[in-house]
């Protein structure tokens, strides 16, 4: 008498009923599907249709576990992805708002610069002015030191005359005799000369 294993084995053999198909069958089911199926060709024919319907079905099945699958490992790895995003935005994020409080630190910095270069140019505008004042004042003044100079060699001139036409006039008069009136020409004359 042979086992459920084997009359198992017999339907997948002969009439290609999976064993997991018939696994809730007993030992005696089994024995009666065999007779039924090797006196009926029309017991035969079904049981062939559904093998190849299940056939199909497994294959479906297995074309769906593969693709849902696959399907599984793109999600995991879109949502990888996605954390990745989700973090490398938001370093985007904190970056452009560290680039913007550099972008106002830096325009702070050019408005100062603005300013102080605003300021330089009005007291270099306000020097050059002076520069031009006093630009203007040395000339005066090198113009009226020249005249001065001019005038102070004509005065000199007129002085050397005045002690020259004083000497003379002096040694003339030193040749008269009387003596007071000769000191006091010595004295002048030395009070003249400085």
């Amino acid at each position: 008498m042979a086992s459920k294993d084997e009359l198992q084995s017999t339907l997948k053999e002969k009439f290609s009923i999976n064993k997991n198909i018939s696994q809730p069958l007993t030992k005696e089911e089994c024995e009666r599907l065999i007779k039924l199926l090797e006196s009926e060709p029309s017991a035969v024919k079904l049981v062939d249709s559904y093998a190849n319907k299940n056939s199909t079905l497994g294959r479906n099945n297995s074309s769906y576990a593969r693709a849902r699958n696959q399907a599984e490992h793109k999600l995991a790895a879109l949502q990888t992805e996605y954390l990745e995003l989700e973090k490398s935005i938001a370093s985007i994020e904190e970056a452009k708002t560290n680039l913007e409080n550099r972008k106002r630190l830096l325009e702070e910095e050019q408005k100062k610069l603005q300013d102080e270069v605003e300021n330089l140019t009005s007291k270099n505008q306000s020097l050059s002015s002076k520069v031009q004042t006093l630009t203007t004042q040395n000339d005066e003044i090198m113009n009226a030191n020249a005249q001065l100079k001019k005038d102070n060699k004509n005065l000199k001139n007129i002085v050397d005359q005045i002690k020259l036409k004083l000497a003379r006039d002096t040694k003339e008069l030193l040749q008269y005799e009387d003596n007071e009136i000769r000191k006091a020409i010595i004295r002048l004359f030395r009070w003249t000369l400085g």
